[in-house]
């Protein structure tokens, strides 16, 4: 209801504003043009974040000072500190980086933007950038068009560019105009007061158009035309660095805890470099003045010197908040800790990765790794095997023989809490994320989306598996005891040596292992190998034992194959093509089966 009463308020100014003067309307057609052209640029520059940026960000933000740097060079390059932001909260969200690391692009982020102020403040004003734009938007305009996704990309950057240069030229000149009519100036507040009251209003513009960069071309285009004062147009500059923060809490609303902590880091920095540049505001300004004159720049160009401050005040919040980077990122820990849910619930799908295509890949790919690990402990006490043992390079057989009590487990309990509903949420957000993916990327959600069914029939197989294996791993005939702790040991080893592909994430092709497991577990099936047959012809097992050790086979079979198939879509870690061809190697059924007739 309040964002509706705000709504109509600001329609019904504008529209008082058109009314009155036809002035005003070009300045606020310009901001249109402008908000709609970062739009445009945001859209294309999305393009282009995905696969790539990932493994960039990976090298890239292992240090503070390399997270730092990352955010001033992306959003240099993008000039949006508002998308740079919220693809680092999905990224973070994602489970991509750490805090800290999200922490230092915000950081870079605020100072990579100012870039856009010395763009605008020294091309902008200086030339009739409005000659390039309409070339711009008419290829621009055509690429958009164009079925492939990287000619789409680039033609929204280019019509994004068009339509920033034409929004620009149109608020030149409504400010240009308007001077004739009505000074502005005239409402000019000095001193301490002034400050405060327009870095208020700075605020406000850049909470409504929920753009620093709308703002400063605001700002800068009023200055040149002689609008505001100079003063006045450095507390509006302060007020557009704390109004810019909306934008990532914005954001952060659909992210996870990583992402609302990541929101109050930035709000927290661009409001202690607010206040460093308030309370030292002449300080700064007269380091302009001394900086101007040592590079050329005239005393009365206040557009550039404008651009000069927005760069010192942040450089001076950065230097001032880097140190402290780990512990700002500790204590957000702690103020804001991870909630204890009553059953498993993802922390890395959310709407915020929804919007990057091969970040939503990622953050499938790791709720289903953490649905695996859930998994790992159910099925390892359902094989009366203790986790700890399978992941060491204890001898299982050893383990086996040494520990033959079982542990007792609810499978139902267990799957309502760890499983059912994250399995579920994982199935709801590949249905919604998609939407908007290639066709090839789409097939690797289906794959993870096959890897986590998987994962559920390889519990409910070893569900009706262990209430026979519970009986005879305790039972007085030692050859039933032996058959089924062999099931025990070979499912085992075959979940450790899942554990080793898992973390050998060096080789895309390390997937290619699996394919032994294939075949062991093949040549391991005793309801192929003649090992029952043998035992019940010498009367070792009774009737009774060998159906239920029969169907305790193809349970352990089933899991086996589903536990390797989850593999094979799960663990795979390189780009998609890479995987794409990985699997395309990889043994298939009848290649398994011909591969051990012809050992025999």
């Amino acid at each position: 209801m309040f964002r509706k009463i705000i709504l109509f308020t600001m329609l019904a100014i504008l529209a008082w504003g058109f009314w009155i003067s036809p002035n005003f309307k070009e300045i606020a057609a310009g901001v249109a043009i402008f908000l709609f052209g970062m739009l445009a640029l945001e859209e294309g520059f999305k393009s282009f974040t995905g696969g790539v940026l990932e493994r960039i960000l990976r090298k890239t933000t292992d240090g503070p000072w390399k997270s730092l740097t990352f955010g001033v060079v992306s959003t240099s390059v993008m000039q949006s500190s508002s998308l740079v932001s919220v693809i680092t909260i999905s990224f973070l969200s994602a489970g991509l980086i750490g805090l800290a690391a999200g922490i230092g692009i915000i950081f870079g982020a605020n100072l990579g933007t100012t870039t856009g102020a010395w763009l605008i403040a020294g091309l902008g004003m200086k030339v009739k950038i409005s000659a390039y734009a309409m070339p711009m938007l008419v290829f621009g305009v055509i690429l958009i068009f164009q079925k492939s996704r990287t000619m789409n990309g680039i033609g929204y950057i280019l019509a994004g560019l068009g339509f920033l240069f034409l929004g620009i030229h149109h608020m030149k000149e409504g400010f240009e105009a308007f001077r004739d009519t009505i000074d502005l100036t005239a409402f000019a507040v000095s001193g301490y007061a002034g400050i405060m009251l327009f870095t208020l209003i700075g605020v406000a513009a850049t909470v409504i158009m929920q753009s620093s960069h709308a703002t400063l071309v605001i700002i800068i285009t009023a200055l040149a035309a002689q609008q505001i004062t100079y003063e006045n147009a450095l507390a509006l500059a302060i007020g557009a660095n704390i109004g810019t923060t909306i934008t990532a809490i914005i954001g952060s609303m659909s992210a996870n805890v990583q992402g609302k902590r990541l929101a109050v880091a930035h709000l927290i920095f661009n409001m202690v470099t607010a206040f460093i540049a308030i309370v030292f505001i002449y300080q700064i300004a007269n380091l302009v003045d001394g900086f101007s004159a040592w590079v050329g720049i005239a005393a009365d160009d206040y557009t550039l010197k404008l651009a000069v401050f927005h760069t010192i005040f942040n450089a001076i919040g950065v230097v001032a908040m880097m140190p402290f980077i780990e512990k700002l990122a500790n204590s957000l820990i702690k103020a804001m800790p991870e909630t204890v849910q009553p059953r498993e619930k993802p922390i890395y799908l959310n709407e915020a990765v929804e919007e990057l295509p091969d970040t939503a890949i990622e953050a499938v790919r790791k709720e289903t790794l953490r649905l695996y690990d859930n998994a790992f402990a159910i099925l390892a006490h359902g094989l009366s095997l203790h986790r700890d043992d399978i992941l060491s390079d204890k001898d299982l057989e050893d383990v086996v023989r040494q520990d033959n009590h079982v542990i007792p487990i609810d499978f139902d309990d267990e799957y309502e809490k760890s499983i059912k509903g994250l399995y579920s949420d994982i199935v709801k957000f590949i249905s919604s994320a998609q939407s908007n993916m290639t066709p090839e990327q789409s097939d690797e959600l289906f794959r993870l989306r096959a890897a986590g069914r998987d994962i559920v029939e390889a519990i409910k197989d070893t569900k009706h598996m262990n209430k026979n294996l519970s009986q005879y791993i305790l039972s007085p005939n030692c050859h039933i005891r032996a058959e089924y702790n062999k099931f025990r040991i070979q499912l085992g080893k075959l979940m450790r040596e899942l554990d080793n592909i898992r973390n050998d994430d060096e080789d895309a092709s390390n997937i290619l292992s699996l394919d032994n497991l294939k075949l062991d577990m093949k040549a391991n099936d005793v309801t192929v190998n003649g090992e029952m047959e043998r035992l019940i012809r010498d009367k070792k097992i009774t009737a009774v034992m060998a159906t239920s050790m029969m169907n305790d086979a193809n349970y352990a079979y089933g899991v086996a194959k589903n536990l390797i198939q989850m593999g094979e879509s799960l663990f795979a870690s390189g780009n998609l093509d890479m995987n794409e061809a990985v699997r395309s190697v990889a043994l298939n059924d009848d290649e398994v089966a011909e591969i051990l007739e012809d050992n025999k």
